[in-house]
């Protein structure tokens, strides 16, 4: 297998998870303000007015799509996930809510083989390894109790997870502007009724850091199905450690969330392992 692909694919998923935590930092800085199903509601919102220029400049051609179900699906899934993450982001500190997300691919290479046949190799599956003990190490559940907010982020994990492969199941027939078109589409329906059940109008300043989330959301989108249509999901799920170190850094700087020594080591193996991925470039298929 070509290696160029997947170096490509793996900075594409950095950088998407560099512009996820952004959206972080703005969830956590609003999520005492608004209710999290309006944050969701407005992110899809606001992310599919930014992709409107798009549609009016490249016309229906460009969303005409034969794999309407999976759009479907996949927004069904991501909306709960996103849902998940986004309470998260607002009720624990920013780092443990990343490496709660982080959970993700640990799922992804099951899924990955079970629905697209796509065999991890050995230096991937160690990789994976390394990197959950590393995510335990920073976690540090010694150091407190766990609360509902970590069984929720828990599970909008796997359900990101899920939401990944079906972007990869897509990936050879639909572009990544289409894929995130569609997300944002679907999810700014389904978001819809839960945020009116529990509306509260944002002012201008709100307003304003609303949209701030919907550009770096989108920008994050769009490079994770860039990213994940280059390379098989077993194979570029580690990278999306990399959210670890930056929320982190941003959590430290913004919030003092100050993080232990047992933690930073976590932290240093989550990038080994990372590393470690690329060197596992080769996948077989069934």
């Amino acid at each position: 297998m070509d290696s160029s692909p997947v170096y490509r694919g793996a900075l594409l998923i950095v950088l998407s998870e560099f512009f996820l935590v952004c959206s972080g930092m703005v969830i956590k800085q609003l999520s005492g303000e608004l209710p999290t199903e309006v944050i969701v509601f407005a992110r899809n919102l606001f992310g599919l007015c930014l992709l409107l220029p798009w549609i009016l400049r490249k016309g229906t051609r460009a969303i005409k799509t034969e794999r309407l179900h999976l759009h479907f699906l996949r927004a069904a899934v991501g909306v709960t996930a996103m849902t998940c993450l986004f309470y998260s982001w607002g009720h624990l500190p920013l780092a443990q809510a990343a490496l709660l997300k982080q959970t993700g691919p640990f799922f992804m290479p099951i899924i990955a083989l079970w629905w697209l046949g796509e065999r991890v190799s050995g230096m991937v599956k160690w990789s994976i390894t390394v990197g959950f003990v590393g995510v335990v190490l920073i976690l540090n559940p010694g150091e407190g109790t766990l609360n509902v907010a970590v069984f929720i982020a828990l599970f909008g994990a796997m359900l990101g997870a899920f939401a990944k492969i079906v972007i990869r199941r897509m990936s050879s027939t639909e572009p990544a502007k289409r894929i995130v078109f569609y997300f944002s589409f679907f999810a700014a329906i389904l978001s819809f009724v839960p945020a009116m059940l529990v509306w509260m109008t944002p002012n201008t300043e709100q307003l304003l850091w609303l949209i701030l989330m919907a550009a770096t959301s989108t920008a994050a989108q769009l490079l994770l199905s860039k990213g994940y249509g280059l390379a098989p999901a077993g194979q570029l799920g580690p990278f999306t450690y990399s959210s670890v170190a930056l929320a982190a850094l941003f959590g430290w700087v913004l919030w003092d969330e100050n993080l232990s020594m047992v933690s930073w080591a976590g932290i240093a193996i989550v990038t080994a392992a990372g590393l470690m991925a690329m060197q596992g470039k080769k996948v077989v298929s069934k």
